[in-house]
């Protein structure tokens, strides 16, 4: 697939405004509590919407980060409180509280433009002013699969836990992507050749486990110093647009005009021959990590095939393009979202598997 802009595609590649929420079912909880994902948790989501009172959270330019600081009466305060300083623990030392003394709550935010309506947690080491962050969320089931299905098919880890209706997620570090485009991207510093390189890679990505609405704000960019250079890594942050949109294209951060700057570097940057290289490496590192996690990775998508996460019309749309795209009509029988990650999974990445079986069959002999 090569890389290319459709300036004339307009409206037609923007995801759904609003997604609904999908309620986490017993066979995904029961996922959840057998590979220690489910724990009871100090707090809940309902606790937190209990608000006295917000202010809108301008950012270090003064302007408005579509964020709001929110307050509570003091009672509730005290309870929040000491829930979410035990929240963090339990995110970042498996519920070890002897590390918690010397923590405290320094803003809680709240975001209702975003589809999940997220708390930002800041917390604050009193003794260095040092902070972090972690967000709660509503549990919902389609952010749950694509969470878990970061954490299984991408060369990243996720830390998350859920409990009945209320997710906690760690804060992902790095630079946003829009953000990087306009402070980063131009400068003399940044190796362009290497992050198309990456951008072909996450584009891949994406596309295998059809993880949808990847416009710049919704991933970050990681710079690590390297011999002589620098190498990037792009990683998702939200995750609520797992197999739920109908358009093929919204699967392909490429198609989005807020990605425009680099797609036109991987243009500028990279042939047929080098883009068809890097995607055929990411697909077989992806094909490494299925191998590695098959039994796992086979229950969740066995439980998300079963499950609905996603409308009857944009799944019939979906298969239907998949199906044109890879002259596939295999994609037509597939009965749910489910059913067209794990198809699309093999579809994409079966070569891959067929050689990583031939050469551990070379080894063992």
């Amino acid at each position: 697939m090569y890389f290319s802009f459709d300036k004339s595609a307009g409206d037609a590649n923007k995801p759904s405004r609003k997604k609904p929420i999908f309620p986490v079912n017993d066979l995904l909880r029961d996922y959840l509590k057998q590979h220690g994902r489910e724990v009871k948790l100090p707090v809940s989501y309902n606790d937190l919407r209990l608000i006295s009172y917000a202010v809108p959270l301008k950012d270090k330019n003064g302007q408005d980060s579509l964020w709001e600081t929110v307050s509570y009466d003091m009672q509730h305060w005290q309870y929040i409180r000491a829930g979410l300083i035990k929240m963090y623990a339990i995110l970042k030392t498996e519920g070890d509280l002897s590390f918690s003394k010397h923590l405290d709550v320094a803003r809680v935010d709240f975001c209702s433009f975003a589809n999940s309506s997220p708390f930002r947690i800041r917390i604050v080491n009193k003794f260095n002013d040092n902070y972090d962050h972690y967000y709660i969320k509503q549990a919902d089931a389609s952010r749950v699969y694509g969470l878990e299905l970061e954490h299984l098919l991408s060369p990243n880890r996720i830390t998350f836990f859920t409990h009945n209706h209320t997710l906690v997620e760690e804060h992902i570090p790095g630079i946003p992507g829009d953000v990087f485009i306009t402070k980063y991207l131009n400068e003399p510093i940044t190796n362009r050749i290497r992050f198309a390189k990456e951008f072909v890679k996450f584009n891949e990505r994406c596309f295998v486990r059809l993880l949808g609405d990847m416009r710049s704000y919704n991933f970050v960019v990681n710079i690590t110093p390297d011999i002589e250079d620098f190498q990037y890594r792009i990683r998702a942050i939200d995750f609520d647009q797992q197999s739920y949109e109908g358009r093929k294209n919204l699967y392909l951060p490429q198609f989005f005009k807020e990605n425009k700057a680099f797609v036109d570097l991987c243009i500028d940057h990279l042939n047929k021959d080098s883009i068809t290289q890097y995607q055929t490496e990411e697909r077989t590192m992806m094909a490494f990590r299925v191998a590695s996690s098959r039994f796992r990775l086979m229950h969740l998508l066995n439980i998300m095939s079963k499950d609905q996460i996603s409308t009857k019309e944009k799944l019939d749309q979906l298969k239907q393009e998949l199906a044109e795209a890879f002259d596939a009509p295999i994609f037509l029988k597939c009965r749910s979202m489910g059913q067209l990650v794990k198809r699309q999974l093999k579809q994409t990445l079966q070569k891959n598997l067929a050689l990583i079986q031939k050469n551990l069959g070379r080894f063992e002999d």
